[in-house]
């Protein structure tokens, strides 16, 4: 099982033992922290970069949003588990558009907290049955985040599109680098050009554009 680095941070003390417990089971896994508000959370977060930050969303001080937001920008490398009693269509986009790349429902840790965090370590996103619901409605509803607009993607050039596909299939700068024969500079500079002609700003939105435009299969 492969190592993991993890934060947690809920402001109910009681969550926050449910979460360690569950964690503790897991041979490889560390909890390097735990946080009782946002800004604690965020200030955890950029002393010991964690793999997984495990974020209640309605955190005093700072909201999950913002700490989301903060984390994302100054530790890319660090995934952002959003855990919630509640499940909006809004909130949802919301999380998506601040980078959090998993959405678990406080209901559904017990059973799908570990199956979210070893897909998180993949970089890849998990989104509990009733979240991917909401975004399959999402990508059957024209108008929303990552909605299919062809107008757009045709703004994208063929190396865009190319890119945009490896990134929806969760690789790495490093990765798409490699694969391609360009350097991780290029690649991140394509990336931001691409965000820029869609106007989505996280990788989570990115990877709904990419699957509603059939760039890659759901």
């Amino acid at each position: 099982m492969k190592s993991l680095r993890i934060l947690i941070a809920d402001d109910h003390d009681i969550v926050r033992v449910g979460l360690r417990m569950l964690l503790q089971r897991q041979p490889c896994w560390t909890i390097c922290g735990e946080a009782g508000t946002g800004q604690e959370a965020l200030d955890l977060a950029l002393l010991h970069k964690p793999d997984i930050v495990i974020l209640d969303f309605s955190m005093p001080v700072l909201n999950g949003l913002e700490v989301t937001r903060k984390i994302r920008k100054a530790l890319p490398g660090t995934e952002v588990l959003i855990l919630t009693m509640h499940d909006s269509e809004q909130l949802i986009r919301q999380v998506l558009a601040a980078g959090a790349l998993g959405f678990l429902l406080k209901t559904n840790a017990k059973h799908q907290l570990i199956p979210a965090l070893e897909t998180l370590a993949e970089h890849k996103p998990f989104f509990t049955d009733k979240v991917s619901a909401i975004l399959l409605h999402q990508y059957l509803s024209p108008g929303t985040v990552g909605g299919a607009d062809p107008a757009s993607g045709d703004r994208l050039t063929p190396r865009e599109r190319e890119i945009l596909q490896l990134i929806a299939e969760a690789n790495s700068s490093k990765q798409i680098a490699g694969r391609l024969s360009l350097s991780v500079k290029t690649v991140e500079a394509h990336r931001t050009n691409i965000m820029n002609k869609l106007d989505l700003h996280s990788v989570s939105e990115l990877v709904l554009y990419a699957v509603r435009n059939k760039i890659v299969q759901p």
